[in-house]
């Protein structure tokens, strides 16, 4: 349950990052700016999951790397998806 939960907060921050983007300038093609920018933001996000799931819950590295993997690549694919959209 607390991946699905982390995944739409994920989606979440994305549509935040392209409400801001929107905001800031859609002529200048900000909302893709803002995709892109969620990237980075969201792999530290998914890096301190990973960490929080080994130091404070107990699991082991091994264990949670395909959690990682699970919970940047969906919002990560999303945000690759919109910058398609709004490239094309």
């Amino acid at each position: 349950m607390h991946v699905l939960l982390v995944i739409v907060g994920g989606c979440a921050l994305l549509g935040v990052f392209l409400l801001f983007g929107h905001l800031w300038g859609a002529d200048d093609g900000w909302p893709a700016k803002a995709a892109l920018a969620f990237v980075p933001v969201w792999l530290a996000v998914a890096v301190a999951n990973l960490w929080v799931g080994v130091q404070h819950a107990g699991y082991g590295l091994r264990e949670e790397l395909p959690i990682l993997l699970l919970v940047f690549a969906v919002p990560a694919a999303l945000a690759a998806g919109v910058l398609w959209w709004l490239r094309a």
